[in-house]
């Protein structure tokens, strides 16, 4: 996400919250055909903007075709909860500058909703941000984009 018509460049993927991610799956296998990826089911580290470090578990899977989908298992008293209204959850964007793009995305009024780390520090993976129009923006950092492509963007393997 740099200046000009590189902006968007970057994009990759949109993510859903859902409440149950194999569920979810299976219902967008059989709807539209989707083939995902491995589910990776993490705890990470994230700073919330409204203050506090937290651990939280972390449950996603992306889709191995274009567009880019992610689903995101619902985690209450997070950003990852579903609503009554939509459970489109984001626009994610790999960066090669996350800590000046992050800055950039507040100074035009996206305030940080949650980053990954701890503590006072730059972001060190990726950021949340809300748009005026509660859209959310995640950036994520460009050094993670070969493993995404190898790893998680793959068909599954056969169980």
């Amino acid at each position: 996400m740099t200046e000009g018509t590189e902006r968007t460049e970057g994009y990759f993927h949109v993510g859903i919250v859902v409440p149950d991610l194999e569920r979810a799956a299976a219902y967008y296998t059989d709807l539209l055909g989707i083939e995902w990826g491995p589910v990776l089911d993490l705890t990470i580290d994230v700073r919330l903007a409204e203050g506090g470090d937290r651990t939280l578990p972390n449950k996603i899977v992306y889709s191995t075709g274009h567009p880019r989908i992610e689903l995101i298992e619902e985690v209450p008293g997070s950003p990852w909860v579903c609503n009554e209204h939509s459970n489109l959850h984001h626009i994610g964007f790999f960066t090669g500058s996350l800590a000046a793009d992050a800055e950039r995305l507040v100074a035009a009024s996206c305030p940080l909703e949650m980053t990954s780390g701890r503590g006072d520090g730059p972001p060190d993976t990726f950021t949340y941000h809300r748009d005026p129009w509660g859209v959310r923006l995640e950036l994520v950092d460009d050094a993670l984009r070969p493993t995404m492509e190898t790893f998680m963007f793959r068909p599954r393997a056969p169980d």
